[in-house]
């Protein structure tokens, strides 16, 4: 799905090639002339190649996939369910070409798309990103710990859920202050975890569907006839039909919101990126499909969209359409298991997200935008004072130890919601903007290139324009006018837009957008050119020690 860019020979940036490896006299400026520049950081690159590919899927395999899905379900049948997914998953990957295509050209230390904004389109537009993503990911944190002490409920305790809680939030906290590596093995391991419950899930939903169950009945389809293979949403006939689709629709996105920015975010602490990201983004695709798409139709074949559990208002466990599935087959135990996968999931999401959350403050702190006390990193490279200033926002989870404000904290998800929107737009925007700064200055050989591009970009940017604006529809519907949902859904716009003009207030001399000859596209080149010779030197190195290790090994042996 993608053509990388020829291998070059560290000895070989010479030239044409220099653009790779060389400072260029291009500099995007300020009208004050102040060189526009990522500065060099302190974290380190412990990240490898198979955390970055599972970091990828992993991060955004949450309780929107395990639980979340039971909600569309109900309310859009399985049909629905099905093409929202593949359709959304169609565009996710869309994205996924257009913010690799920008993090692989430059993926310096404390980078983020929010930087690259600052860099690539203006100041002001990469400062009201920064806070967006930081914002953000820090609510999406405290949702994923609360989703999961949620879970715990399933079981019967007397426990009181702030405790559970408070032991989630020590844990994500504890990994999240240890060095990169330990953050990034975790995330490794848990990611791991929930393929094997999907893939095993899946297994599980064809065994069923044909007939393995302990009651042998065969379920087919079953449940696309009866109760239906789409349901009506707002209003009857086809236009019901319609709205339920663009319900799943943008339902769905909060399964997917923000991953492709992870993977960018990773980059400045990841051990050859260059190399790296392409492979994540290669892969990224097929587990979209198989993990989102399959698990998709696979709801849809053995839960009914009118299962009491979904329409009854039950939240947790109990209200994941995998867990009605497996209970109403008759088998007892897979419930119990299910229910730790989606702990496991929400932990590991949670765990991920607070990461995204303080590299986001890093990089702004790394770039001015942000207090220079977030920029600070201990000796194993760990931003410790921005880790602990976002872990601040999971402490809105213990709002839903109370039933009177949990209202409050419901608000606040669906303002996030919109904020996916947001970003993917401005994403879109940045690419535009990169591109034609590359072809201005004539830089061509880009370590990441997608067939896909330019043109899905641009098919991105007007799909989630629309689906941005479509987020509270329902309220314009008679009879389902709700102040509450057209704030939450609509409210991050023109905070985002606030912030965003505040910033161009107090620097009304900026320009709007750089122009493309003046974009800065060579600070930190030379950086990237040096490690990549290091890291050629260093695999090198190895290659011949495990060469003579093999041949000590065959000589040993022979003589006994």
């Amino acid at each position: 799905m993608f053509t990388p860019a020829k291998e070059i020979h560290p000895s070989e940036k010479t030239g044409d090639t220099a653009a790779l490896g060389a400072t260029r006299s291009h500099s995007a400026f300020d009208t004050e002339g102040a060189v526009i520049d990522l500065p060099r950081a302190q974290t380190k690159r412990g990240i490898q190649s198979r955390h970055a590919q599972m970091i990828a899927i992993g991060g955004i395999i949450g309780t929107g996939l395990f639980v979340g899905t039971g909600e569309a379900l109900a309310v859009a049948g399985p049909a629905n369910l099905f093409l929202a997914f593949a359709t959304i998953c169609f565009f996710v990957y869309g994205m996924v070409t257009t913010v690799m295509t920008v993090g692989t050209y430059l993926p310096g230390e404390g980078t983020s798309m929010a930087a690259y904004a600052s860099r690539y389109v203006s100041k002001s537009l990469g400062f009201a990103m920064g806070w967006l993503y930081w914002y953000s990911y820090g609510i999406i944190v405290a949702y994923e710990i609360t989703a999961a002490a949620l879970v715990i409920d399933y079981w019967p305790n007397n426990i009181n859920v702030a405790v559970w809680l408070t032991i989630m939030l020590v844990v994500i906290l504890g990994l999240n202050l240890m060095p990169v590596r330990v953050y990034a093995e975790s995330e490794f391991w848990f990611a791991s975890l929930k393929i094997i419950m999907i893939v095993g899930l899946l297994l599980l939903s064809f065994i069923l569907a044909v007939g393995g169950g302990p009651s042998h009945e065969r379920l087919g389809f079953r449940y696309w006839n009866d109760p239906g293979l789409m349901n009506k949403y707002l209003v009857d006939g086809s236009a019901g039909r319609l709205c339920a689709f663009v319900y799943a629709l943008v339902f769905s996105m909060f399964s997917f919101v923000f991953g492709p920015e992870l993977v960018v975010l990773t980059s400045g602490e990841m051990r050859s990126p260059r190399r790296n990201l392409p492979r994540a983004a290669n892969n990224f695709i097929w587990r979209l499909i198989v993990f989102y798409v399959l698990s998709a139709l696979a709801i849809g074949v053995i839960c009914p969209s009118n299962a009491s559990g979904l329409t009854n208002g039950g939240v947790g466990a109990a209200a994941s359409p995998w867990t009605i599935a497996i209970r109403e087959a008759g088998i007892t135990v897979l419930p119990s298991v299910i229910n730790g996968g989606i702990i496991l999931s929400a932990w590991s999401s949670g765990n991920s997200y607070l990461y995204m959350s303080s590299r986001s403050l890093y990089s702004m702190a790394c770039e001015g935008s942000a207090p220079q006390i977030f920029s600070r990193t201990n000796r194993f490279g760990v931003p410790v004072n921005a880790v602990l200033a976002s872990s601040l926002y999971a402490l809105l989870s213990y709002l839903n130890t109370s039933s009177s404000s949990s209202s409050v904290f419901t608000w606040l998800i669906n303002i996030t919601n919109t904020a996916g929107f947001i970003s993917w737009i401005c994403c879109c925007i940045i690419f535009l903007r990169f591109m034609e700064a590359c072809k201005a200055q004539g830089i061509t050989n880009l370590p990441y290139q997608s067939v896909l591009q330019p043109y899905a970009t641009w098919v991105c940017l007007v799909f989630f324009t629309l689906l941005c604006l479509v987020n509270g529809f329902s309220v314009f519907f008679p009879g389902h006018c709700s102040t509450q949902t057209f704030v939450t859904s609509y409210a991050g716009i023109p905070a985002f837009i606030v912030i965003y003009l505040v910033h161009r207030t107090v620097h009304r001399n900026d320009r709007w957008a750089y122009r493309p000859e003046e974009v800065d596209l060579t600070t930190g080149l030379e950086e990237i050119a040096a490690l990549e010779a290091e890291e050629f030197l260093e695999a090198e190195r190895s290659s011949e020690e495990e060469t003579k290790n093999i041949w000590l090994k065959k000589i040993r042996k022979t003589l006994g």
